[in-house]
């Protein structure tokens, strides 16, 4: 099978839902009548939708199976020890806390143990993460390594935290810097991955300056199959194997089952230390649920629970890094400048070099999004200054980058997909001279791109 390059599936299809095909008038009104943000479209509007990778897959028969096998007690349920223990076999981690999604266990996390004035260092803070710092009125610092923010470079692991920026963060600022945080893989910066060498070199610095070392972790096992393919002396290790050294060097983590959970909803925060873990369970109490479900169902604990034990799976995990390394390949063929090395789940191309008539404080990642989606229906989102750029003190400015992700639901879409999404993003390439920019006319404070809304520039 090895010697074959067709790229094959490692399930069969049991069910299919139809999706809805429309004309691109009804296409403009419909992104019009949303205020010129993809967040805002009904999903069934959009034919092939690449917004998120989160919550959006498709589940297996044994997740299925295990569905109906939930126990829906309020208070110790099977189904929580069934999840805590598959858990605590992969990561390692003392306690688990079950949440409702990724981004309640960083609320939850960051509440119990941030004041304000306090540092947070990460390789690059998405924009939950970023925002449940701030909003408790303190610095999420990005110290990604340089070659992580040139999107053209190739490197086999831009994710990587800059080793000797974390050290002088710590000697600076260590009083106020209460854990340091590595995002495997990093999402912000194109779904890079974090090498091993890389994270226990942060483990020797955290122990050096006596500091808690928190993984997010939503993306741990296409992370580990990276290691497994592209560092030495790895190859030879199943991605479990891998992953759980990668929890092995931290004391905690946060983690979205909506992505390397293969879940649907779902979530946990996990760590070692009993004082965090009371002050967090108390949290959780009030906002979340009781201990044992913490905002879930017990079916959605029995799928979280499988999900984690499938996503390890090296065909599974074969297949999901070499789909996202086909679309680069055929962008890159047609000179569509995209982010490289290709991503763990998405493809993630450079708006600021495709459109570089558009300035960063005119949005080139919401012009390219629009595009995409007049023109053939996908939904991508964009990372860049419209989600990065804006800051607590109301200022704003341009975002490291300005990139457009195409995020690939697990275990959705085929390669024809894939063929067709390609198609549609060369056609805007193709075309790239007649877009403009946006700006924006209504956006909150905090997580803006979720629901701002935005007017195009005239010519």
């Amino acid at each position: 099978m090895e010697h074959f390059k067709t790229i094959i599936e490692p399930f069969r299809v049991k069910s299919v839902e139809a999706i809805k095909f429309t004309r691109r008038e009804e296409r403009e009104q419909a992104l019009r009548e949303a205020g010129y943000n993809v967040f805002r479209l009904h999903a069934e509007d959009v034919l092939v939708d690449l917004l998120t990778d989160s919550g959006t897959g498709a589940m297996s028969a044994a997740q299925w199976g295990a569905l109906m096998q939930g126990d829906e007690s309020y208070a110790g349920s099977r189904s929580y020890y069934r999840f805590r223990d598959v858990v605590k076999e992969l990561t390692g981690f003392k306690h688990v806390i079950p949440t409702h999604q990724g981004r309640a266990a960083e609320r939850i996390l960051f509440h119990s143990i941030l004041e304000p004035g306090m540092v947070v260092p990460n390789n690059n803070h998405f924009d939950t993460t970023r925002a449940n710092v701030e909003v408790e009125r303190c610095e999420a610092r990005d110290l990604v390594i340089p070659e992580g923010r040139v999107p053209a470079l190739e490197h086999p692991f831009k994710g990587n935290i800059d080793l000797t920026a974390l050290e002088e963060t710590l000697q600076k600022d260590g009083e106020r810097v209460p854990l340091v945080m590595v995002t495997v893989t990093n999402n912000t910066g194109g779904g890079q991955p974090v090498s091993l060498e890389n994270l226990r070199g942060v483990r020797r610095l955290c122990d050096r300056y006596n500091k808690p070392f928190f993984l997010d972790a939503c993306r741990f096992a296409e992370n580990a199959y990276f290691i497994k393919r592209r560092e030495a002396g790895q190859g030879h290790r199943t991605p479990k194997q891998i992953a759980q050294e990668m929890f092995s060097l931290a004391d905690g983590c946060t983690m979205s089952a909506k992505k390397d959970g293969l879940a649907n909803i779902g979530g946990f925060l996990a760590m070692n230390d009993d004082g965090w873990t009371e002050s967090c369970r108390n949290l959780l109490i009030l906002t979340e649920g009781f201990p044992t479900y913490g905002g879930l169902a017990g079916y959605d604990l029995e799928a979280i629970a499988r999900g984690l034990e499938e996503v390890v799976e090296e065909p599974y995990l074969r297949y999901r890094i070499r789909s996202i390394e086909y679309l680069a390949e055929k962008l890159v063929a047609a000179g569509v400048p995209i982010l490289r090395p290709a991503g763990g789940h998405a493809v993630y191309l450079d708006a600021r070099a495709l459109l570089p008539q558009v300035p960063p404080l005119q949005y080139p990642g919401i012009a390219v999004v629009n595009a995409l989606y007049l023109e053939g229906g996908v939904r991508g989102v964009e990372i860049g200054t419209v989600m990065f750029g804006a800051h607590p003190d109301g200022t704003e400015s341009a975002g490291p980058m300005d990139l457009v992700r195409l995020a690939i639901p697990r275990r959705v879409y085929t390669q024809s997909h894939v063929d067709f999404v390609a198609e549609v993003v060369i056609h805007v390439a193709e075309r790239r001279q007649e877009l403009r920019g946006y700006r924006i006319v209504e956006a909150p404070k905090f997580l803006r791109h979720f629901t701002a809304r935005f007017q195009p520039v005239s010519a």
